[in-house]
């Protein structure tokens, strides 16, 4: 039987609670682990540059550097890190993709549509 391999991911989001959630809800996958989380786009270079992350879940609205700026950096730097924005502002899912998020997430959303975006990335089994 071939064994899962493990998806790490990465956390960035101001407030603790978001975090909190996200790290709840995905703690109950089997498959994944939590390898990091960031605060605002300082703590994030930095947790993608010592944490081996293969998805990152970021709030579009990030404190720090303006986030289409930060994720074509990312690109660069990290071209297979899978970046899952995240906001509860409609228009940050056509900005967005626009930059090269793989996915995008509202935050107004249930929490399993995390779940389903990480199975749509075809990184974990459903």
């Amino acid at each position: 039987m071939e064994e899962m391999p493990t998806l790490r991911v990465l956390l960035a989001d101001d407030q603790p609670h978001v975090r909190r959630a996200l790290q709840m809800l995905l703690e109950q996958e089997s498959g994944v682990i939590i390898v990091g989380e960031a605060a605002d786009a300082t703590g994030l270079l930095l947790a993608v540059a010592t944490q081996p992350a293969d998805v990152l879940l970021v709030d579009w609205e990030l404190p720090g550097l303006p986030l289409p700026h930060l994720l074509r950096l990312l690109h660069f730097e990290r071209p297979s890190l899978q970046i899952i924005a995240m906001s509860s502002r409609p228009e940050a899912k056509t900005e967005a993709l626009s930059v090269g998020a793989a996915a995008f997430l509202s935050k107004g959303a249930p929490p399993e549509t995390v779940r389903t975006v990480l199975h749509r990335q075809k990184r974990i089994a459903p």
